[in-house]
């Protein structure tokens, strides 16, 4: 475990249309967050969701072809291969309240969203190739 210290806030709506995914990537990148937290609501015209299958070592995808609400987005900011990485996994519901989660995966497009993304300040985390799960993980030197 590590200490880390509150830092800077960013917080704001994300724009009409864009791919939740690839805009908090890019607001990541242009403040120069490198380790930090993500939160946000909001609501999808479409999305797209992981699951890990522990036993095969990769994912499966659920496509969402409907608006859905973002019941809760949640997420961290890490470092991967020398660039800011964004980890969020997202709950949604339908018109009906059934809810849906999983792994943001790219292709999920906002209808609105608000978020908020907390830097920290300390050396941080780097993603780094874990053998026991096949994931990229925090590393110990991280």
């Amino acid at each position: 475990m590590k200490t880390m210290m509150p830092g800077e806030v960013w917080m704001g709506r994300l724009p009409h249309g864009c791919d939740l995914l690839e805009a908090l990537n890019r607001i990541c990148r242009e403040q120069g967050i490198r380790l930090g937290r993500i939160e946000g609501l909001g609501a999808v015209k479409k999305a797209r969701l992981g699951f890990y299958d522990q036993t095969r070592r990769e994912y499966d995808f659920l496509d969402f072809a409907q608006p859905l609400e973002i019941v809760q987005l949640v997420g961290n900011v890490s470092m991967k291969e020398g660039e800011p990485f964004v980890h969020v996994h997202l709950t949604l519901a339908d018109h009906e309240g059934r809810a849906f989660g999983g792994h943001l995966a790219p292709g999920t497009e906002v209808f609105a969203a608000e978020v908020v993304i907390q830097g920290l300040t300390g050396t941080p985390l780097h993603r780094g190739w874990d053998e026991e799960t096949g994931l990229p993980l925090w590393g110990e030197e991280g």
